[in-house]
């Protein structure tokens, strides 16, 4: 019973303390992601000149970004634990906004890269005969 009051007694400093922490964890995967995915699209960019592949480094980087975006989206999300006054939450709302705006036009990009690069190679489809 004792244990049970000091958990209740110290409940919010311990919430506190687990969402900073899933916090900066989920701030560090999503910074993570973008490093290693820019160092993908640039080893991408060089490769490309060298060997004339037909990899489109604007979708990866694309895909890498956005997934970046999530986890830093989730960040924010859980944030929203620990705001302490109305100013910083409204603060909280505005980065969140901005991120799924940025996470919006990062997919409307990609699927206009895909839309364009089907139109510049598309693939033979074979013809069907309608003889029935």
């Amino acid at each position: 019973m004792k244990y049970v009051y000091y958990f209740l007694k110290n409940y919010e400093t311990i919430l506190n303390a687990c969402a900073e922490f899933i916090v900066l964890t989920l701030e560090l995967i999503g910074i993570l992601i973008i490093i290693i995915g820019s160092f993908k699209a640039i080893i991408q960019i060089f490769s490309k000149l060298k060997k004339k592949q037909k990899t489109n480094i604007v979708i990866n980087l694309g895909n890498t970004l956005a997934l970046a975006l999530e986890f830093k989206m989730g960040a924010e999300i859980v944030n929203t634990v620990i705001v302490r006054d109305l100013r910083e939450l409204g603060t909280l709302a505005i980065v969140i906004a901005l991120r799924a705006i940025l996470s919006l036009l990062i997919h409307w990009e990609i699927k206009s890269e895909r839309k364009s690069e089907m139109n510049d190679s598309p693939e033979q489809t074979p013809k069907i005969d309608s003889d029935t």
